[in-house]
């Protein structure tokens, strides 16, 4: 299989490349960011063969020559924007998610792909309180942010080329993700808490919560396990899938485990009078997704081993952690 990520030098996109190289598979990641170096090295001893088309994703040349040959498209192009660059800069988020999407696609079904995977996000069921949950691909959604929305809408853009063109299409919303890969940069302006802290623990300072954070935070090599799992699939009876884990987790629990690990670090609530140095994202905890359709049709179905995610974790930023805050 050969299998082409755009936006795949992103975080969640480097992780779907580490696992598709790992299988086996070859990867092209088409992306305007170049791939860090750090991961080049660690690929570069993986079974599958990769190749990084450093362009514009509206590069119409671009995007036909890394189609050429594809078997599966990932669209992960994305700005993870905050409240300040909704306000600031909703035009060009409203381009880069959505509007640079269909002719990707028309450029996709041009080339004979024979699947297409939109990575959608949690965000489209806004802040469902967490005892509404575990929410099902068939819950009410409610989008708030500019990504939440785009996200939405590339969805139901997807579904509906999907019927048009009777293409293999399907949309996966991923939960909060957490793990290797991860950096800030130009289009990703808030890391996950648990980068937040990696951070605040490699700089030895102390990490500051204003509440514990409590999500399905899915660890992303287990997203990336998903997406394969899909990518691969003989058939898709569903075409939205939530990709999450069944264990629910907090930021501060994650805190606290890597403060057992490191004499000295801080990982605590704020307390009176204190301003939190590590942000979550929302104003409060929303619902975790169900993780059962995708479990039910495909047989996958996310580990949920919180500790082993958080000693892999550990062990990446040992080996990867320090060069990676330099591409921030």
């Amino acid at each position: 299989m050969r299998a082409v990520i755009v936006g795949g030098a992103g975080f969640v996109g480097l992780n779907i490349a580490e696992a598709m190289l790992a299988a086996g598979h070859d990867v092209t990641v088409l992306d305007r960011a170049a791939v860090p170096a750090t991961a080049t090295a660690a690929f570069a001893g993986l079974p599958g063969d990769l190749s990084v088309v450093q362009a514009d994703v509206d590069d119409a040349t671009a995007v036909a020559a890394a189609l050429a040959g594809a078997n599966v498209l990932i669209w992960g192009a994305a700005i993870t924007a905050d409240a300040a660059r909704d306000a600031a800069e909703p035009g060009r988020i409203l381009a880069v998610n959505l509007a640079a999407l269909v002719p990707v696609l028309e450029a996709a079904r041009a080339a004979g792909v024979a699947r297409i995977i939109n990575l959608s996000s949690a965000a489209a069921y806004g802040f469902a309180p967490p005892d509404a949950g575990p929410l099902t691909e068939e819950a009410p959604v409610d989008p708030v942010s500019l990504y939440a929305v785009t996200k939405y809408a590339s969805e139901r853009v997807v579904a509906r080329l999907a019927d048009l063109w009777a293409m293999d299409l399907v949309n996966l919303r991923l939960s909060a993700a957490w793990g290797p890969w991860e950096r800030a940069g130009g289009v990703r302006d808030t890391p996950s808490p648990q980068a937040q802290i990696m951070r605040a623990k490699s700089a030895g300072l102390p990490a500051l919560l204003a509440r514990p954070g409590a999500r399905d935070w899915v660890y992303a090599p287990d997203v990336a396990a998903a997406v394969l799992a899909v990518a691969t699939a003989a058939s898709l009876p569903h075409r939205l899938y939530n990709v999450t884990t069944p264990r629910v987790s907090t930021a501060l629990e994650f805190g606290e485990r890597m403060a057992e690990r490191r004499p000295g670090f801080v990982c605590r609530l704020v307390h009176a009078g204190e301003m939190p140095t590590i942000d979550l994202h929302a104003p409060r905890d929303r619902a975790p997704l169900a993780p059962d359709r995708l479990a039910t049709d495909l047989g996958w179905r996310s580990p949920g081993d919180f500790d082993a995610a958080v000693a892999a974790y550990a062990a990446w930023w040992e080996r990867h952690g320090g060069a990676m805050m330099e591409h921030a």
